[in-house]
């Protein structure tokens, strides 16, 4: 299978989860920040394991695979109602492109942990994105020849130049992105 089919099968996994699986997700982009993507997933499937985890035993999970592990331990306890609070903006389902935007701001601004970044690829790993909003995450920012992001609005600013060139490429943004991810991880991943 070329990389490209292996691209579109990932994505479409992802609109295919159970409501368990995309609770894993949600948890997922909690830990990613300014950490590695594989093993934020080795400690949420590490995690899942244990029934109703303490704090602690997250915290000590967390501190061989992430950065900030106590302070990702604190919104991991909290992520099972955070979750179910969100949950029925998530499960409402039918969301048109143009409100996808709408709901990535809501989920920002109602979980903690959450910014523009995260809350995007969350949206992504559910299959909900619709092609209409980025992860701009550093395998992103390389491509565009970018810095750091410094505001919101600075986000946005970059995340229309992205979505711009995976238009002028004819691939749409969420292929685009797998697709730089694993050139420069070597695998299709989240």
């Amino acid at each position: 299978m070329d990389k490209r089919a292996q691209i579109k099968q990932r994505l479409k996994q992802f609109k295919s989860l159970t409501k368990e699986q995309k609770f894993k997700e949600f948890q997922f982009c909690l830990l990613t920040p300014q950490s590695n993507a594989q093993r934020c997933w080795q400690a949420v499937e590490e995690i899942s394991k244990i029934k109703n985890p303490t704090e602690k035993q997250i915290s000590e999970i967390l501190s061989t695979k992430t950065r900030f592990h106590n302070t990702k331990a604190k919104r991991i306890i909290r992520a099972k109602v955070t979750f179910n609070n969100v949950w029925p903006k998530i499960r409402a389902g039918g969301w048109a492109p143009s409100k996808i935007i709408d709901l990535r701001s809501h989920l920002a601004k109602q979980v903690n942990g959450y910014g523009l970044k995260e809350t995007s690829h969350f949206l992504r790993n559910i299959g909900l994105s619709n092609n209409q909003i980025a992860i701009l995450d550093r395998h992103i920012l390389r491509n565009l020849k970018e810095e750091k992001i410094k505001s919101p609005k600075h986000y946005l600013k970059i995340e229309q130049k992205f979505l711009s060139i995976a238009k002028s490429k004819k691939i749409p943004a969420d292929e685009l992105d797998l697709l730089w991810w694993s050139q420069e991880n070597g695998e299709i991943f989240k």
